[in-house]
């Protein structure tokens, strides 16, 4: 007995040393459950992500497995290499771009998009390892970092609502409400109003049960068919990278000339990536009196070397989420709480033939409901200097109107900088922000021919 409890001890003294635990006044119990909740509130990622990218030509299984694959990588860099309380998985928005802006508005085939995602994976660890990247994100204003975040916030939206057919297409409104008596976009409403029922009474994985309860209805109703148990069991495999692992086309990726696109998954990772992971930092009490956080530069790395990972694997760039808060607002302070979610993340694996039943219509409610959280930056955008409110509100319309992320940065930051030089208030921009209009101006001309 004796024995036993000095190996349980020895185990924890170890548990103790690696994370530091008893440094960050914490212990192993808290962390755990911590991860858990990380993890409730970010798992509807597996089901959200693979639909976004089967509709950019990636076969869904492959889809699925780069998600699961490389959230669990990436999460593990967090925990094992950083000592961060924060899980990762594919952007939010930066997956939307990928597919709606990268291959079916710019008409990139899914291989060399990939190729596009693992170049500025490199961009990424390179901006981080020289400390450019602090320098971009400090060279931009707040009101445009808040403006992305909602633009992107409404432009996840839109696609959630289009997904769901509760707006489509018509050619003489452009859009126009769908036929919301049909059972798809009746599930849809049901799925988005079960999950903001939950949201509101507070219930982890509040968005996880409405995907599985909108699934179930669906079933009920035969909109789509019920799993077959026993043969589904008997031909239970873990889903295959085959499709997709070193597909990505790094000659095509360079051929196409991708300034504009790696340009925009840089801005773009930059400040959401770094912001979050900053706001997560604070809120855990990482930071200490100067503000300085232990080991954000390999958080950052860690970032860095996942979207590489994740693009070799067939998915997209990698982010840390907002959703990490839950965690920590539950006590989670070390890694210990990012090792419980990567674990968890991979044990989803053995359920991966029946997330495959999921519908989009169960997902799509998803979409709208991220949107509308990520509408909350709006608060940190100024309504009193027209120079400032114009550049906000082309950077949040033309995300959702021309349907790609990169012309709403872009005409937000040229027009930022041209407002703030012709009116006299150019002591307001960063020098990086002439580099980055730039940049855009000649991704226009290069892009006109």
């Amino acid at each position: 007995m004796s024995a036993a409890g000095k190996s349980t001890s020895g185990k924890s003294s170890s548990l103790d040393r690696f994370f530091k635990l008893t440094e960050r006044k914490t212990n192993t119990k808290t962390e755990i459950l911590a991860g858990i909740t990380t993890f409730l509130t970010m798992s509807y990622i597996i089901f959200v992500n693979p639909s976004i990218l089967a509709d950019a030509g990636i076969p869904k299984e492959a889809a699925l497995a780069a998600t699961i694959y490389g959230s669990v990588f990436c999460t593990l860099l967090m925990a094992l290499w950083a000592n961060f309380p924060v899980a990762v998985a594919p952007g939010m928005g930066l997956n939307a771009f990928f597919t709606y802006t990268v291959v079916l508005g710019a008409g990139l085939t899914w291989q060399t998009a990939l190729g596009a995602v693992f170049i500025s994976g490199m961009v990424f660890f390179l901006l981080t390892i020289t400390g450019v990247r602090q320098k971009i994100v400090d060279g931009v204003p707040a009101l445009l970092k808040s403006s992305i975040s909602v633009g992107i916030g409404l432009f996840i939206a839109f696609i959630g609502l289009k997904n769901s057919g509760i707006v489509v297409s018509n050619k003489e409104t452009f859009v126009s409400l769908g036929q919301i008596t049909e059972t798809g976009p009746l599930l849809a409403l049901f799925g988005l109003l079960a999950a903001s029922f939950l949201m509101a009474k507070k219930k982890k994985g509040a968005l996880l049960i409405s995907i599985l309860l909108t699934t179930v209805v669906a079933m009920i109703t035969g909109f789509i068919d019920y799993p077959h148990a026993a043969k589904d069991v008997a031909s239970f495999s873990l889903p295959s990278l085959s499709d997709t692992f070193l597909a990505m086309d790094l000659k095509g990726a360079f051929a196409y000339g991708i300034l504009s696109i790696l340009f925009s998954f840089t801005i773009v990772e930059l400040f959401d990536n770094l912001a979050t992971l900053i706001g997560l930092s604070s809120k855990a009490g990482l930071a200490d009196e100067n503000g300085k956080i232990e080991n954000l530069d390999r958080a950052l790395q860690a970032d860095a070397i996942g979207t590489m990972a994740s693009a070799a694997m067939g998915g997209t760039v990698m982010n840390a989420y907002v959703e990490n808060a839950t965690g920590i607002s539950e006590g989670g302070r070390t890694g210990l709480t990012a090792l419980t979610a990567g674990i968890l993340f991979f044990l989803t694996l053995l359920f991966a033939p029946l997330i495959a039943f999921v519908p989009s219509v169960a997902t799509a409610p998803i979409l709208i409901l991220v949107g509308a959280l990520m509408l909350s930056e709006i608060k940190a955008i100024s309504f009193n200097d027209y120079t400032d409110v114009i550049p906000a509100f082309l950077t949040i319309i033309l995300m959702p109107l021309t349907f790609s992320i990169a012309q709403g940065l872009a005409f937000g930051f040229i027009s930022y900088t041209i407002l703030k030089l012709t009116t006299g208030k150019h002591k307001e921009l960063h020098w990086m922000m002439y580099l980055i209009s730039i940049a855009f101006i000649i991704n226009f001309i290069w892009g006109s021919h």
